[in-house]
């Protein structure tokens, strides 16, 4: 482990270095994703974190209410500052997006993310990403090949596409020999 490791109970980011597998997850498994301005979004924002704060994804896919990343900081700011401001600026600007687009599920989903900071420590006025981000650190190859697969499985799982790499919000493309919506290090 690193000079970076941070020794805490249960799933946190422990070595600020190392890669991990990450879950950000929608609270309620409300299904945020479906449009295509919120998923950009997230792309834009993951761009972002990769030009100015020094992330690093290795794999990555956005699925209607959750998005799994393998992730590394590269020494600017560590892993969980990067995410933490993340979560933060994607969670406000969602908020304004579903407040003024024609958004059908307007009143429903503003309600769900009042409610859930609400219940929030810090009695939040909106949460829509949970707290956890259930961080795993891959300090394998086989743990990393796996855990690449279960990302690049996921929408076939869950029936959107026949082959990992025709799904575009994905890093399978990339594995695949082509050029995905971000920049990925292939950790084959």
């Amino acid at each position: 482990m690193s000079s970076n490791t941070i020794f805490r109970p249960g799933y946190v980011i422990r070595d600020q270095e190392a890669p991990h597998f990450l879950t950000l997850t929608v609270c309620g498994w409300i299904d945020l994703f479906t449009r295509k301005s919120y998923r950009d979004l997230i792309l834009e924002n993951l761009n972002y974190c990769i030009n100015e704060k020094g992330l690093e994804i290795g794999a990555w896919v956005i699925m209607s209410n959750h998005v799994h990343l393998i992730a590394t900081a590269t020494g600017k700011e560590p892993l969980s500052a990067i995410l933490r401001d993340f979560k933060k600026f994607t969670s406000k600007r969602m908020i304004e997006m579903v407040k003024s687009n024609e958004e059908s599920r307007r009143q429903w989903m503003i309600h769900q993310f009042e409610y859930y900071g609400s219940r929030h420590a810090k009695k939040q006025d909106f949460q829509i990403w949970t707290n956890d981000n259930h961080p795993e650190a891959l300090y394998t190859g086989e743990m990393t090949l796996c855990k690449i697969n279960y990302i690049h499985q996921n929408p076939v799982r869950a029936g959107l596409v026949l082959l990992p790499e025709h799904f575009v919000y994905s890093s399978a493309i990339d594995y695949a020999g082509g050029k995905g919506l971000l920049p990925v290090r292939i950790m084959l």
